[in-house]
Order: structure tokens, then C-alpha cells, then sequence
């Protein structure tokens, strides 16, 4: 017992005598004061210490505050300012009871807001992209814009890379994002950058999140928390690539003194192109298959919330999101089939996919929040999730001789392909001030039960034939508990903050089918620990360092596991591996920020069981793309990011991350490789005559690898933006040019074993835009809570 004492003497202890500082700010008709900026002063050097915000029931604290004398200045929009006399900490805690500020009598109308909130900030704990902060994002859809996010890369499969790794948890507005894969990028793809008000990146979670993802955490905070009263935006854009297509957003917010009540709806409709071609060489023959496609989607988002407050202290609400897509594809591809040394193909493969997808998910959370002003919270989520997609394929194939005179061969396949995933979860949280410091404990417990069909069917003069050789059920169900500990603590200039997280994870994959299979059960049990730390230094005013270390681990989407077919065309199909096993990184990162602009950071990651997707090939003339882990991945990162302001008219901004990755084979198969990347975003601002804003912007990434098989080469885009507000800036209207140069389509090869493709693909990516955006309503800083539910990492899963 003694070591132990002495090690919690060692962590905690502290020679200076730390004090907290506490109250509650209300107006002349009792109500509270919420947002108020608290600064603590010294009253004998009259410097300035510590700034806090009051929270929504008007409560402030100041924690681990030195022995002292001391004074409080308070200021609110449309109040007066509040000075207190000046007090004295000796050892002791101070508490200001109902500290009451008066009503201004200027007139607030008369007063405008002209400060303007910076594109980057940089915290301890994460840093902030605020979309106000660039006119770029006219028209721009959530998932457009996370490109001009600090660190954050889109590769050429639509796939998120922060500081040079894929696997990101996504959070929406504190909340777990619905889906991953192509369901979760057409969801971001219906969010307009109007109806969102800042994307954070966590790259080093600590232990009281959930420790899926292996890059960290990308939070995107909607517009759905404004003011006292009433209010909302309304937004519209129009995008001209290939075809138009239009994108809606309205959003509100309706508070009184016991409750709010907030929703937005947004919506996308329209079609788009894109181009993929992958030349293949597998048994010396050449198949260079040439794919067009057209996309036409009718995408719908929809969430309702509601808050409750019962007292001071707790507060009840309920959030229901509901994500709806109806989207159909056409696409044409043609194949020649050329045999070494020949001049001409012996054969030519023309194969049709028309697609249907119908997608809808609706997800729910309870929550309870108890907070009082000793530093004691309570946080209760009950989450329930349903996702039900309907999935149809008819795939016409035909063979013709090498002149395209004669049809060889004919094969017509349709599939149907049903997709039912239900998530319950249930998460407690609780938080207190403890040795000086603060003690957060939680427990999470998760369900995901999975049901996919597949049924293949052979079409003939119009009537579909089931083919049981091809078709097969695979349910999957996952059970994941979890508990916590994370202790943080202020000493001097040192933020000093770790804790551990174990999950335990019981998972079935059971195959039915007509045919013997081997994999047909695949069950799990294991239980991991994850520990995660840091120290942030204060150095002087204007230099912080940071050194952060987290473990977490990546999981296989759920359908990636079914053991069956998924056919692209009649020489090309996915499948899926039951045995995959998730991928754990070691991630530490060293971070300097000066005058809370300049960051620069150095990071390290160690990837262990990373799982590629590999294409492989099946007899003479057919391949599958396969999930598997076939290396262990080392990547070094250095970061650096710069917003700054020539003058009054220019202000630029730029985000550079260079990374070298490292793939070490696991697998015979699997060719070791290794390479540097540069990728940038940058863009330069500037402010025109009669109030119109102007914005060049552009990124760029050099030869990088995708998936851990493909060398692709460099890419970027070229961007131009005009903004002009009118009617006192509630009316924006915005006029964008995007890839001008049209630059952004990659190109890549790759090789597995004796298989070699020449790839490249796109999209309609050249475009002009215009959105207009109206905000109407009371323009007050009382704000809707934000607040995170339970059910994160389980609806991230679904693709």
C-alpha cells in the first residue's frame, strides 16, 4: 500500500496551493447569463490571468488558481460590464453566489459586429477549422470541404487521410456520424457548407472516446445551435459540372426559458459523372477495361432535437437524425481482350450496370445531463439506430469477336442485395474535481446486429433465374463493452492530462448457404487496452508544446466480412474475408504553436496487421478486390499550418503535411514499399471594392500510396471564389470556379502477386458554382447545447 501511496503522491502532488473560483451570473429578471466572457485578474499587477465562458445556466469556474489577489471583470452583449472588488486566495476556494448584471441602454440594433472569428484556431486538444473563415466553401458540400481542412487528404476511392492514415471516427455535431464507405461519403455529400459551422480534427483522442479510428477523430459542428429566440438559415446552391444539380439547406433553432427546440433539413438532386479505366496484363493477356458511369441521386438529411430544462442543474433531450437516399447508376464499360504480342483483341467484353439504391436510416438518442457548480457532471446516452438499404443490379455481358461484328457469347445477371443493420447502445459518464485535478469515469455498452442477403439471378428472355451457387445469407452480430479512466491536472505551466480505455469484443459471422464452405462461422472474443497521455507546456505567452500518445484500433466494416461475391462486371468481382482482423496503430505526435496561429507538428505511427485492398487474380481471365492484412505500416509526419494577414485587403492561410509511409510485407504476395508525400493546401484571400471578397485557393498532393497497393501520381486542383453580402449581411451570395486546370482525376499502378493495372479515374470535378444564403431571425449568443451521444464508433462501421 505504501508504493502506491507514494505513487499517487508523485502524480499529484503539487508545493503550490491550487484554489478554484466559482459563481453564477444572472440578469435583472433572474435569468442566467449564458455566454458571458469571465476574466480573472491580478490586482496587483493588474494582469490578466484566466478567461472562461459562462455556461448555459450562467455558471462560471476557474480551477487550480495560485494564492493571490484577485479581481473578476465580466462582459455580455447588451449588458453592462461587472467588476468585482477585489478578493484574496490563501488557501482557500471563492464562491460568488448571484452576480447580477445590469441591461444596457444602448441601443442594440445600432450595434454591429465587425470581429471575425479566425479560419484555424489551435487548441491542446484539437484543432478548428471555421468555415466562415473561407468563401471557397460556396456551394461546397460537407465532404468537399474537408479537403481545405488542415491535414486532411481525399484520395482518388473518396477516402479520408489525416496526417497520411485512413481510418477516421466521424462525428456529427458532437454526435456519431450515420454510416461509412460510399453511404457515409453521399451523406457528407448532401451537407451544404452553409449549414456548417466548423470541422475539428482530433487527431489524439484521449481515453473517454472510443477507440475506433485509427487517424483520430473528425467532428463536424452543424449551424443548429444559435440564439435565444428564434432564428435559422436558409441556403441553395447550383452546381454545373457535366449536369446541374441543385443542393437545399434550411435550419433552425427555437429557445425559450425551460426549452429548445432545433432541426435542419438539406437535400441534394441531380446527376453526376465519372470515369474509371484499369489496365490489367494477368496470364499474358491484356483486358483494358474502359467504365463511364452516370449518377443520379435524390439525397435527403433530416434531424429534430429537443431540450428540456428541468432545473439549474439537469437538463433532458432527445435528438432523431433520419438519412434518406434514392440514387440510380448507369454505367458502360468495354474491354478488349488482347493476348501477348498480339496487335488486336481476340475478343472485346461491352457490360452494362444499371443500378438502383434505396437507403434509409434513422437514429436516436436519450440523454441526461446533470451539472452543478462543484464540478460534479453526470452524462446518461441511450442510443437506438436502424439502417435498412435495398440494393439492385442487372449487369448485362457480352462477348464479341475481336471486330465487334459478331456476339460470341451472352451472360444477363441480376442481384439483389438487401442490407438491414439495428445498434443499440448505452453510455454513462461522470466527472469530478479530484487532486487538484479532474477525474472522468465511463462505462459503454454497444449491440450491432446485421442481416445481408445476396441473391444472384440469371435473366433469360426476361425472367430471373435464382442461382444458388451465387447466393448465400450472412448475419453478423457484435457485442463491445467498455470502460474508462482519464484524470487530468494544471501544475504551473504544465497541462498534465492520461488514462486507459479497455473494450471487450464478442463477435459472430455465420455464412448460409447452399454451398460447403469452410468460412462459413467465424466467432471472436478479445479484449484490448488503450492508453493515452499528454503534456502541454505553456512556455510564455505566445509558445506552446504539446506531446501526445494514444493506442487505437480499426475494425472491419461489417459487409467487408461477408465471405461472398459481390460482381462488378463478368471478369471483375469483390469479395469479402471473414478472418480479416482489425488493425491497431501507436500513434505519438510533438506540436509547437505559436501565438495560437503557427503549428508545426511532428508525429509517428505504427500500424500493425494494416489491411490492404488487394487485387488478386482468379484463373485466366478473372480478378477480385479483397480486403486483407498483408503488412505492418510505419508513417512520420510533419505538419505545418499558417493562417496570417498581410494587411486589411490579403490574408492567406496555408496547410502543408509531408509524410513518408513504410509498408513492411507480412505477406508472400505483398511487394514492401516505401514513399514520401507532399500535400498542401493553400489560399489567399482578398477584399475588393464595394464589399466584394475574392479567394484563390487550391491544393496539390505529389505521388502517394493508396490502399497500401496503388503508386498513384501527384494530382490537385485550381480554385476561384467571389462573396458578396447584402441586406446587413443577412443575404450572401457567392460565385465559385472549381478544378479549373482539371487536375484532381488520379492515375496509379499497382501489383499483387502476377496481376499488374494501370489505373486512372474522375469525376465531372470542373464546375461552377453559385449558392446564395439568408439568415433570419434574433442574432443572440445564447446557444442549444452541443452534446455527444454513445453510439459513435458502431455507425462509422457501415458501409
Amino acid at each position: 500500500m505504501k508504493p502506491f501511496t507514494l505513487l499517487l503522491l508523485l502524480l499529484f502532488g503539487s508545493i503550490t496551493a491550487q484554489n478554484s473560483i466559482t459563481g453564477k451570473i444572472i440578469s435583472e429578471d433572474q435569468q442566467p447569463v449564458p455566454s458571458a466572457i469571465i476574466s480573472l485578474l491580478n490586482t496587483e499587477t493588474s494582469g490578466f490571468i484566466k478567461g472562461e465562458l459562462s455556461d448555459d445556466l450562467g455558471n462560471f469556474q476557474f480551477k487550480n488558481i495560485k494564492n493571490g489577489s484577485y479581481m473578476l471583470m465580466i462582459t455580455s452583449l447588451g449588458l453592462k460590464d461587472y467588476k468585482s472588488e477585489a478578493f484574496v486566495l490563501s488557501n482557500n476556494d471563492k464562491s460568488f453566489s448571484n452576480i447580477i448584471m445590469l441591461e444596457d441602454s444602448a441601443e442594440l440594433d445600432e450595434v454591429t459586429i465587425v470581429a471575425e472569428k479566425p479560419m484555424i484556431e489551435v487548441r491542446a486538444d484539437k484543432t478548428i477549422f471555421n468555415v466562415a473563415g473561407t468563401i471557397n466553401a460556396i456551394g461546397d458540400s460537407g465532404f468537399e470541404l474537408l479537403r481545405k481542412a488542415p491535414g486532411i487528404i481525399i484520395d482518388n476511392s473518396d477516402s479520408i487521410i489525416v496526417e497520411g492514415k485512413t481510418g477516421v471516427l466521424f462525428y456529427i455535431d458532437g454526435r456519431p456520424s450515420v454510416l461509412r464507405g460510399s453511404d457515409l461519403v453521399n451523406f457528407l455529400k448532401t451537407l451544404q457548407a452553409a449549414d456548417i459551422e466548423s470541422i475539428e480534427i482530433i487527431t489524439q483522442p484521449s481515453s473517454r472516446y472510443d477507440a475506433e479510428g485509427n487517424a483520430g477523430i473528425i467532428n463536424i459542428i452543424l449551424k443548429t445551435d444559435k440564439s435565444l429566440g428564434t432564428n435559422g438559415t436558409v441556403a441553395s446552391s447550383l452546381t454545373i459540372g457535366d449536369f446541374a444539380r441543385t443542393s437545399n439547406s434550411i435550419s433552425f433553432n427555437n429557445r425559450n426559458k425551460k426549452t429548445s427546440i432545433y432541426g435542419t433539413y438539406n437535400n441534394f438532386f441531380g446527376k453526376s459523372t465519372g470515369f474509371i479505366n484499369l489496365n490489367r496484363t494477368q496470364n499474358e493477356t491484356n483486358f483494358n477495361a474502359r467504365t463511364e458511369s452516370v449518377f443520379d441521386s435524390n439525397r435527403n438529411n433530416i434531424k429534430l432535437g429537443f431540450d428540456y430544462y428541468a432545473n439549474k442543474k439537469s437538463t433532458f433531450g432527445i435528438i432523431i437524425n433520419g438519412n434518406f437516399n434514392n440514387s440510380n447508376s448507369e454505367s458502360d464499360s468495354r474491354t478488349p481482350i488482347t493476348p501477348s504480342g498480339a496487335n488486336n483483341p481476340s475478343e472485346v467484353l461491352v457490360a452494362g450496370s444499371d443500378s438502383k439504391n434505396r437507403t434509409s436510416n434513422l437514429f436516436t438518442n436519450i440523454n441526461y445531463r446533470f451539472k452543478d457548480t462543484l464540478g460534479h457532471v453526470l452524462n446518461i446516452d441511450l442510443d437506438y439506430g436502424k439502417y435498412d438499404s435495398e440494393r439492385e443490379n442487372l449487369q448485362p455481358n457480352r462477348y464479341f469477336n475481336g471486330d465487334e461484328t459478331q456476339v460470341l457469347s451472352e451472360n444477363i445477371v441480376f442481384f439483389d442485395t438487401p442490407i438491414d443493420i439495428s445498434i443499440i447502445s448505452g453510455q454513462i459518464d461522470y466527472e469530478q474535481n479530484f487532486l487538484k485535478g479532474i477525474l472522468s469515469l465511463g462505462v459503454k455498452y454497444s449491440k450491432v446486429n446485421t442481416e445481408n442477403s445476396f441473391d444472384a439471378y440469371d435473366r433469360t428472355n426476361g425472367n430471373n433465374d435464382l442461382d444458388e451457387s451465387q447466393s448465400n445469407d450472412f448475419n453478423y452480430d457484435e457485442q463491445i463493452s467498455a470502460a474508462y479512466f482519464n484524470y487530468s491536472r494544471k501544475l504551473d505551466k504544465l497541462n498534465l492530462q492520461f488514462g486507459l480505455r479497455m473494450e471487450n469484443t464478442i463477435s459472430d459471422g455465420q455464412l448460409e448457404s447452399n454451398q460447403v464452405n469452410a468460412n462459413n462461422r467465424v466467432k471472436r472474443n478479445y479484449t484490448n487496452w488503450f492508453p493515452s497521455g499528454g503534456i502541454t507546456y505553456q512556455m510564455n505567452q505566445k509558445n506552446s508544446l504539446a506531446l501526445i500518445y494514444s493506442k487505437r484500433i480499426q475494425r472491419p466494416n461489417y459487409q467487408s466480412l461477408n465471405p461472398f461475391q459481390y460482381r462488378i462486371d463478368e471478369l471483375s468481382f469483390r469479395q469479402g474475408n471473414p478472418f480479416l482482423q482489425p488493425q491497431y496503430t501507436d500513434n505519438i505526435k510533438l506540436s509547437h504553436t505559436y501565438n495560437y496561429r503557427l503549428t508545426t507538428s511532428l508525429s509517428y505511427s505504427f500500424i500493425s496487421d494494416f489491411f490492404a485492398q488487394v487485387t488478386e487474380a482468379v484463373g485466366d481471365d478473372q480478378n477480385f478486390i479483397i480486403q486483407r492484412n498483408v503488412a505492418d505500416q510505419k508513417i512520420i509526419n510533419l505538419g505545418i499550418s499558417y493562417p496570417t494577414k498581410f494587411n486589411d485587403w490579403w490574408r492567406i492561410y496555408f496547410s502543408v503535411n509531408a509524410y513518408r509511409s513504410i509498408y513492411e510485407a507480412t505477406n508472400p504476395d505483398f511487394v514492401s514499399t516505401r514513399q514520401n508525400t507532399l500535400s498542401l493546401y493553400a489560399q489567399n484571400t482578398f477584399k475588393l471594392p464595394k464589399a466584394i471578397t475574392f479567394e484563390v485557393s487550391g491544393w496539390y498532393s505529389s505521388p502517394s500510396v493508396w490502399g497500401g497497393t496503388y503508386e498513384t501520381r501527384s494530382l490537385g486542383s485550381l480554385n476561384l471564389a467571389f462573396q458578396k453580402k447584402f441586406m446587413d449581411n443577412k443575404l450572401t451570395a457567392r460565385l465559385g470556379f472549381n478544378d479549373i486546370l482539371f487536375t484532381s482525376p488520379w492515375r496509379g499502378t499497382t501489383r499483387f502477386g502476377d496481376l499488374f493495372i494501370d489505373g486512372n479515374g474522375g469525376s465531372d470535378s470542373r464546375q461552377i458554382r453559385f449558392s446564395a444564403t439568408y439568415n433570419f431571425g434574433r442574432n443572440e449568443i445564447k446557444k442549444v447545447r452541443k452534446r455527444k451521444t454513445g453510439i459513435e464508433a458502431e455507425k462509422n462501421r457501415i458501409d
